[in-house]
């Protein structure tokens, strides 16, 4: 009902940087926690990172310290920043809106060399 769209994947060798893109058609986005999942091919969907609409941040144990998630309300953006990349990070990433329980189609991230 209300599209969530990715941008930013690629692929990038272990230790590049990345930064992951969302958009939100909403016009009450700034009331909604966003984050990011990502799955890995023979993988179950993980939780990677969210931030609430005050602007506090939880990650997955992995990513602490090498990701940063933020939003822009006035954009209705939200971005994750991947640093120190890892060829365990390779999986497709999805923005999620946890509001309104839905999640975009993916961008994807690969890491190799």
């Amino acid at each position: 009902q209300v599209p969530l769209v990715e941008s930013g994947g690629g692929s990038v060798q272990p230790g590049g940087s990345l930064r992951l893109s969302c958009v939100a058609s909403t016009s009450i986005f700034s009331i909604y926690t966003m984050g990011w999942d990502r799955q890995a091919p023979g993988k179950e969907r993980e939780m990677v990172a969210l931030i609430t609409r005050d602007g506090n941040t939880k990650y997955e144990d992995s990513v602490k310290g090498r990701f940063t998630i933020s939003r822009d309300n006035m954009k209705n953006m939200v971005y994750l920043q991947m640093n120190s990349l890892k060829p365990e990070d390779t999986a497709v990433y999805y923005c999620r809106n946890y509001g309104m329980n839905t999640w975009g189609k993916g961008t994807q991230v690969t890491v190799s060399s």
